[in-house]
């Protein structure tokens, strides 16, 4: 059966509904696309494109390209109708993003899939998609008497100096393993790269954190934004990065975060760390909250399609 691929309509919101509210039925895990479905039709424009599958007349598929700077673009909401499954609708629908990505001056495009998602993550490298890196969300408890022994003492000391953010987040373990990649701050789930300019803009926007000791940066974290569920029950603070050199920095730029999250007003937060083994067991160490899985990112390079 033929697949058609065609810019998304406030109409279609009931079809795609019905193969997205139980994605992940066997999972502790919702799916945001019923709620942000009506948004994302709403402000589709240059910069961003939702799209849809269609096999005879039925919508079969969904998926969304958006421009996260002047040439990354993320592709996300890449869900199929189990009823279409094999039929290429992921194919048709991947493959209309990149074009339309790559006509508006995109030269990467990035997605990222749940480490337990079998078929998302097949689906990713039979589309082209290649992996690039891997990341854990850490989630230390907001607290706003959170103290680390060695600040306490005054052995380290955390300033908000974007300048000593920057160059140790350059020479960080964490930028090589991340491949430069942050979360990005206006878009959820994803990540982009982080240049100087941007985080200087956080650094006036929203926050960064630098932990100095012995006349050298020993970590650094950055606040990329804090909001809302749509159910209005939880507020979150989200971290870009937290990069560190030592336990007891680890241990203070963690506890930063928890004081930071706690004068937001936020019940959760979440921290993007490398995936690991030194990274992931530190913030265990630090009483960071370590996610059960890590989170995979993949990236198609369009320059040459």
């Amino acid at each position: 059966m033929a697949v058609t691929v065609r810019q998304a309509e406030a109409d279609d919101y009931d079809e795609v509904l019905a193969f997205t509210r139980d994605t992940w039925a066997d999972r502790d895990v919702g799916d945001y696309v019923p709620d942000v479905f009506h948004e994302w039709v709403e402000t589709d424009g240059p910069e961003q494109r939702t799209f849809v599958a269609t096999v005879e007349g039925d919508v079969a598929g969904l998926c969304q390209g958006v421009f996260l700077s002047d040439y990354e673009v993320w592709a996300q909401g890449m869900r199929v109708n189990p009823d279409s499954r094999g039929e290429g609708v992921g194919t048709e629908l991947t493959t209309a993003v990149f074009d339309w990505a790559r006509e508006q001056g995109a030269t990467v495009c990035r997605n990222l899939v749940f480490s337990w998602n079998d078929a998302g993550l097949g689906q990713s490298r039979a589309v082209g998609f290649e992996p690039v890196t891997q990341f854990r969300f850490a989630h230390p408890e907001p607290d706003a008497d959170a103290d680390a022994p060695a600040e306490a003492s005054g052995e380290l000391t955390v300033t908000e100096d974007p300048a000593a953010a920057w160059s140790f987040w350059q020479r960080s373990a964490a930028m090589r393993s991340l491949g430069g990649l942050a979360l990005d701050s206006t878009e959820a789930w994803a990540v982009s790269e982080l240049s100087r300019d941007r985080l200087l803009a956080l650094a006036d926007d929203e926050r960064v954190f630098a932990v100095q000791g012995d006349d050298r940066t020993r970590a650094a974290a950055v606040r990329v934004r804090e909001y809302e569920s749509s159910d209005g029950e939880t507020r979150y603070a989200e971290y870009g990065f937290a990069a560190w050199d030592d336990i007891e920095a680890a241990n203070v730029v963690f506890r930063a975060i928890e004081r930071d999250a706690a004068a937001l007003d936020a019940d959760e937060t979440r921290v993007v760390v490398p995936e690991t083994a030194r990274h992931v067991s530190d913030a265990a160490y630090a009483r960071a909250g370590i996610g059960e899985s890590p989170e995979f990112v993949f990236e198609k390079d369009l320059t040459g399609i």
